[in-house]
């Protein structure tokens, strides 16, 4: 039989689970909503994941269903006139949720504690790691670019003009989704438990 300060903490960890999963997964639906160009939450969620889910596990695939999910919601509502069957992945989506894997991971080896610095930091390295894994991405299974390291090259040179709204997008709603979060955490001290990763 359990007892009362094992409910209690099965509670609060229940509740924390669903803050953190409603906050990602509202943030993951109004991607569409941006008015820049690559101005995107998608870095941020995994980062945001990898700090304070208690598992690993959540941490790699509630991200990752909540951009799915929204992916599916933006390719055939927001832009069904550009997918005339119903899509249930875009061309080349593997590299993208390869790269917000892999920021995942990175958040999971930075966040051993949450602060601006740890922040700021997980945000430029998810950035660059997307700007390099995407427009590889686009080189390797694309025909627009030669297979060859000058076609890489240009590929890579392309894609310059882009990184600034990614970045922005990920300073963005890092710190909206952080800040929130610690900003909850302070009005209800219940969530602040400490992760255990399994």
């Amino acid at each position: 039989m359990k007892n009362n300060s094992t409910i209690d903490t099965s509670n609060k960890l229940y509740l924390r689970f669903s803050v953190i999963c409603t906050m990602i997964f509202v943030i993951a639906f109004s991607r569409f909503l941006s008015p820049i160009y690559n101005f995107s939450p998608l870095g941020a969620l995994g980062l945001f994941g990898a700090a304070y889910f208690a598992k690993k596990w959540q941490a790699f695939l509630i991200p990752i269903l909540a951009i799915f999910l929204s992916d599916l919601f933006i390719n055939n509502v927001v832009l069904h006139q550009y997918y005339p069957n119903f899509t249930w992945f875009y061309e080349g989506f593997y590299w993208q949720y390869g790269s917000y894997l892999l920021i995942t991971l990175i958040g999971i080896l930075i966040f051993t504690k949450v602060n601006t610095s740890r922040i700021i930091g997980g945000a430029l390295l998810s950035t660059i790691l997307f700007f390099l894994i995407s427009n590889f991405g686009t080189w390797a299974s694309g025909a627009m670019y030669p297979k060859t390291l000058e076609g890489l090259a240009a590929c890579y040179v392309a894609g310059i003009p882009f990184i600034k709204g990614t970045l922005m997008g990920t300073l963005f709603y890092s710190a909206l989704m952080f800040g929130s979060f610690s900003f909850v955490q302070n009005q209800f001290p219940a969530l602040k438990i400490s992760r255990v990763r399994v």
